[in-house]
């Protein structure tokens, strides 16, 4: 990837972050995007590379064809592009807020839809590239206390699949990730009900892969020409092949789940 142009969102924190740091490591050069411009920054000093921090609002689709615009003209080209920002949720469909499905779907699925849109035609135009979405095992399989978020990533992987059958012929390589429990903040910062943010992890994030080696297992598939990668052990790498294999029993196991209390468990923090 040496001296390649990637273009990382979500890059302040977690696995944006973490797969910065790998790509500046086999030398390619960055594009860091993301809110927290100061946490941009401090991503930005630990890569020994040349880097552009790039801020912007991921639902302000209005800015993004200058900032589309200013990305591509940096060296006239993206080789990489990350579509990894997004938010959780933890709250029970039957209490949650419209508003908060409009906010995780803009965020998580339109948002990387409406970036990846401005910079298709430009990518397959300089014969191809390779494209990362950062979807969830919630995106494979659907789990409680995530229906916006799982509809968001459910939808991640359905544009990302469409994209590379269309573009693939062409030189574009997409590659559709998978992860189940990474040690990021992405629980502390999920949405409950109201739209108001948690504030708080759990054990199964807490307990989960860092992002350094869910990072190195990306780019090894990179490497491999994989198109879809499942980053999950335990019952996280389960629920992901049971819903391909075996719905059913999928199924039967988010009910009992539910029935066993596990709502009221992650309300009070005691989850398994």
């Amino acid at each position: 990837m040496q001296d390649q142009v990637w273009w990382v969102t979500g890059a302040s924190s977690g696995i944006g972050a973490a797969l910065a740091r790998t790509l500046a490591a086999r030398g390619a050069k960055l594009i860091l995007s993301g809110r927290n411009v100061a946490a941009l920054e401090a991503v930005a000093a630990d890569c020994a590379t040349e880097t552009l921090v790039l801020p912007f609002e991921a639902t302000d689709y209005a800015a993004l064809p200058a900032i589309a615009e200013q990305a591509w003209g940096w060296h006239g080209r993206i080789d990489g592009l990350v579509n990894n920002a997004g938010i959780s949720q933890r709250s029970l469909a039957i209490e949650t807020d419209f508003a908060v499905y409009q906010q995780i779907i803009g965020v998580d699925l339109l948002a990387p839809i409406a970036l990846t849109q401005q910079l298709l035609p430009r990518m397959v135009g300089a014969g191809g590239g390779q494209i990362i979405a950062i979807s969830s095992v919630a995106g494979i399989a659907g789990v409680p206390l995530r229906s916006a978020y799982s509809a968001a990533k459910h939808g991640l992987i359905g544009y990302h699949d469409s994209v590379r059958a269309e573009n693939e012929h062409l030189g574009l390589k997409v590659l559709v990730v998978a992860p189940g429990s990474v040690r990021t903040n992405v629980s502390r910062n999920a949405l409950n009900a109201d739209g108001s943010v948690r504030g708080e992890s759990d054990a199964a994030i807490e307990n989960g892969l860092s992002p350094d080696d869910t990072a190195a297992q990306i780019l090894a598939a990179v490497d491999a020409g994989t198109r879809e990668l499942v980053v999950a052990v335990g019952a996280e790498a389960m629920l992901a092949q049971l819903r391909r294999n075996d719905p059913d029993a999928l199924f039967d196991r988010m009910n009992a789940m539910v029935q066993a209390g596990y709502a009221q468990q992650m309300k009070t923090g005691q989850e398994n």
